[in-house]
C-alpha cells in the first residue's frame, strides 16, 4: 500500500480528496500547515504528496524546497493560485505536477496514478535509482540525488539534477530542446519557451571547467545538445 501525503488547509477539501483516493486503496495522511507536513514526511514513508500553496506556518514553495533536500518523491501542486508564473515557479521549484482549484477529484486521481507508475513502475524511485554514473570527473548518485566533481559534491536545484540524469544515463545521445523539455519537465514545449538554455547554461556553469567553452554539454548546431562520452 502506498501512502500519501494530503498538505491542505481546508479540511473539507482533505476529507473530498481521501474519499476517492480510500477508493484506490491508498494510505492517507494529512497535514493542515508547512511544518506540519515536514514532520510527518521525516517520520513516515511517504509516497507521494499532494500540495497547496497557501498555507499556515510554511508556504507551499517552501515546503518544495524542504522536501527536495530529502528526497524526490512525486509532488503535486493543489492550490488556488492558477497563473502561469505560480505553475512555473512550482515546478522550477520541484514539483511534479501542477492542478489549479477548482479541480476534478477524478482527474487528480488519475494524475496520482499516472506519477506513482512513472516513479516506482518505470525507474524513478530511489528503489531503482540504485546506480552510481561515471563519466570522466563527474559521478551522478543516482540513490542520494547528488553530484561529485572529482570527489567535491556540486550542488544541484532538483530540476537540474533531473536535467544533467537525462545527458548522463544516456552520453552521446543528441536531444532536441522539445525533447529535454518534455522528458525532464514533463510538459509541452513551445518554442518560444528558453527554459532549457537557461537551465543548459546554469549546469555548464556548475560543471565545466570552463563554461564558455564546454566539453561536457556540447551545443549541436541545428539540432540540439549532446553529453560527451
Amino acid at each position: 500500500m502506498k501512502n500519501i501525503l494530503i498538505v491542505e488547509d481546508s479540511q473539507e477539501i482533505i476529507d473530498l480528496i481521501k474519499i476517492y483516493l480510500e477508493q484506490e486503496e491508498y494510505s492517507i495522511y494529512e497535514a493542515c500547515d508547512g511544518e506540519s507536513a515536514i514532520n510527518i514526511f521525516e517520520k513516515e514513508e511517504i509516497h507521494l504528496v499532494v500540495l497547496d500553496i497557501m498555507l499556515p506556518k510554511l508556504n507551499g514553495y517552501e515546503v518544495i524546497k524542504r522536501l527536495r533536500k530529502r528526497s524526490n518523491v512525486p509532488v503535486i501542486i493543489l492550490s488556488a493560485k492558477n497563473q502561469d508564473a505560480d505553475k512555473i515557479l512550482g515546478l522550477n521549484l520541484g514539483a511534479d505536477d501542477y492542478l489549479a482549484k477548482p479541480f476534478n477529484p477524478l482527474e487528480l486521481v488519475a494524475r496520482i496514478n499516472a506519477q506513482m507508475r512513472r516513479f516506482y513502475d518505470f525507474g524513478g524511485s530511489k528503489e531503482k535509482q540504485d546506480e552510481k554514473v561515471i563519466i570522466g570527473d563527474l559521478m551522478l548518485d543516482q540513490r542520494e540525488c547528488k553530484l561529485y566533481k572529482k570527489d567535491k559534491e556540486i550542488d544541484l536545484t532538483y530540476m537540474e539534477y533531473k536535467l544533467l540524469k537525462l545527458f548522463m544515463t544516456e552520453p552521446g545521445r543528441v536531444f532536441t530542446k522539445a525533447q529535454i523539455f518534455e522528458l525532464v519537465w514533463e510538459s509541452e514545449y513551445y518554442y518560444t519557451d528558453n527554459t532549457v538554455v537557461v537551465y543548459i547554461s546554469k549546469l555548464r556553469d556548475k560543471i565545466e571547467d570552463d563554461s564558455k567553452n564546454p566539453q561536457m554539454i556540447k551545443t549541436v548546431r541545428g539540432l540540439g545538445y549532446r553529453f560527451e562520452k
